[in-house]
């Protein structure tokens, strides 16, 4: 059985293809021969939809564009022509920054839930993730079940359960959702101002978060990058190295298609003294590390601190430093000056520059200036994976995990005890929670693949006051999944009440603390549909 399910296309769509994606049967392929807009909103587009992102070309988006003079190309040869002009500049003088101006879009498809995060990793890049909340997981690919089959596994003893019980997981999920979206729609009925689109959209979401715990994080997903070669170089060296087989089966696809498009930068990514040098500094470090760990913390002890998100570091004169770095590009004093004058103001003087600095915030996308980079706080977290996913992605702050497994429990959403089906969602997580168990011994990398999204990982996010108010704001909206809202919602708490620093707690005036709504949804759905509304209406008045 192959990991990865092939696309079929006809002959006038590989004609098509051919001149825009350097490949038309693996799973990673870069994007070339496009204005740069039509490649994001194709990545956009992605996001939220089941279909592959070739497929989604050729169904949304090329009859909107002149194909016919992109007759002769073929992106699927690669570009010779690039290799030679920037050798001279790059490789042969290691001009390093010449390779941050140079950018690729590149789809990573057929990615389980656990490549997605170490694709994921790099600052400077940006990525666009398929949704759980917008797509049903019971939709086949190729006639199976959408989760990654790796091959090490396949291939032993427990290959055939290995299929079993995922498979099962994927009917287990396939029979909740309409049982939730029938909850839902009982519980909270259509109102008359709602289209009917808006209202199923809304139950769909609601229901596909409140199952998407059941979900195995061998669950495959679709990811669209664009980054520079230089951080494309990083993100290869790293997936290399990396302890999961999958990583490293991607990052070759992954170098086979940049270095059609841009070669040069990447030339030293499997050189012996460079690239692989340095992912062999990165393994041997790992488990030097490891193996210490292993003697400190030996498995099988308790572990009896469960909370869902500890404060572990703060400084308890932020403020008072926060004041000061707000006044320092106004100066022309020493850095040791000007907190010296700050620490013998009185509190409400202080406060009066914090006023004046924070000004008449009337939307979360006002924020304060870098001053708020002072102060910082590092959180210790742990929630179900499903929430882990949705808080990595905010990647300037610093943000380490460790290996998901189904020690610390998992998480049941309320509302599924209150539909009545905690029986059908506790078996689905005992599945997972075995097959882990038996996967372990042999596999310890890829026995992650089991647990389920909605088990519980532990994880640190340490940030500055600027990145908390970003975060907090952005994921207490009332639309946000519940799961990741109570973490943030306690990150709010924990920086007023515990390091004490009411003042910047206040600042974050859009951290909403509400308990939400019953479809969560359902503003925002009705938000879209007046902008598609309006932009139809745009658009028949200028063509009258």
């Amino acid at each position: 059985m192959s990991t990865y399910v092939a696309e079929e296309f006809s002959a006038d769509e590989a004609d098509v293809l051919r001149r825009y994606f350097t490949n038309l049967d693996q799973p990673v392929f870069a994007l070339v021969n496009l204005p740069e807009v039509v490649k994001g909103a194709l990545f956009a587009r992605y996001s939220r939809s089941e279909k592959s992102l070739r497929r989604l070309f050729l169904e949304e988006f090329v009859g909107e564009l002149d194909v016919s003079g992109d007759e002769t190309i073929d992106a699927t040869v690669g570009l010779r022509r690039a290799e030679e002009l920037y050798d001279r500049v790059f490789f042969e003088f290691g001009d390093d920054s010449v390779a941050q101006l140079g950018g690729v879009h590149l789809a990573c498809e057929q990615a389980s839930n656990l490549l997605t995060k170490v694709l994921e990793w790099g600052r400077m890049m940006s990525y666009l993730e398929q949704s759980t909340r917008y797509i049903a997981y019971d939709l086949r690919l190729g006639g199976r079940y959408r989760y990654y089959r790796d091959p090490e596994i396949l291939s032993s003893p427990l290959g055939a359960r290995y299929i079993s019980d995922m498979d099962r997981l994927f009917e287990n999920y396939a029979e909740m959702v309409p049982l939730m979206v029938n909850h839902f729609r009982a519980k909270t009925p259509k109102v008359e101002r709602d289209s009917d689109f808006v209202y199923r959209q809304a139950l769909a979401a609601k229901a596909f978060d409140s199952v998407r715990g059941m979900l195995p994080a061998a669950s495959l997903s679709n990811v669209g990058i664009y980054a520079s070669g230089q951080a494309y170089e990083a993100l290869l060296v790293r997936m290399r190295a990396h302890p999961l087989p999958e990583a490293r089966t991607y990052a070759e696809m992954m170098l086979t298609e940049l270095r059609k498009v841009i070669p040069s930068f990447l030339k030293r990514v499997d050189l012996p003294d460079r690239g692989a040098a340095v992912g062999a500094y990165g393994i041997d470090c790992r488990e030097r590390v490891a193996d210490i760990a292993d003697e400190l913390f030996p498995s099988g002890e308790p572990i009896d601190d469960v909370k869902l998100v500890d404060l572990t570091d703060f400084d308890p004169d932020a403020e008072v430093k926060l004041v000061a770095a707000v006044l320092y590009p106004f100066t022309n004093r020493p850095d040791r000056r000007v907190e010296d004058r700050v620490g013998a103001m009185t509190v409400a003087e202080r406060l009066s520059v914090l006023k004046a600095f924070v000004g008449d915030r009337s939307n979360r996308r006002h924020r304060p200036g870098r001053a708020l980079e002072r102060p910082s706080y590092r959180f210790d977290i742990l929630s179900d994976y499903g929430a882990f996913r949705d808080l990595q992605r905010h990647r300037m702050m610093t943000l380490d995990w460790q290996r998901l497994s189904t020690t610390h429990g998992y998480v049941r959403p309320p509302e599924v005890d209150a539909a009545g089906f905690t029986d059908q969602f506790d078996a689905s997580m005992n599945r997972s929670a075995a097959l882990h168990d038996a996967l372990q011994p042999a596999f310890p990398d890829q026995a992650s693949y089991a647990a389920s999204l909605a088990h519980r990982v532990r994880y640190m996010m340490q940030m500055n006051a600027r990145e908390a108010m970003h975060v907090l704001e952005l994921r207490t909206s009332p639309q946000g999944h519940p799961a990741y809202r109570e973490v943030c919602q306690q990150m709010h708490t924990l920086i007023r009440d515990v390091a004490g620093h009411r003042a910047i707690a206040e600042m974050m005036v859009f951290v909403d603390h509400s308990s939400g709504t019953d479809l969560e949804r359902l503003d925002s759905e009705r938000r879209s549909e007046q902008k598609r509304v309006q932009a139809v209406d745009t658009s028949d008045s200028s063509i009258g």
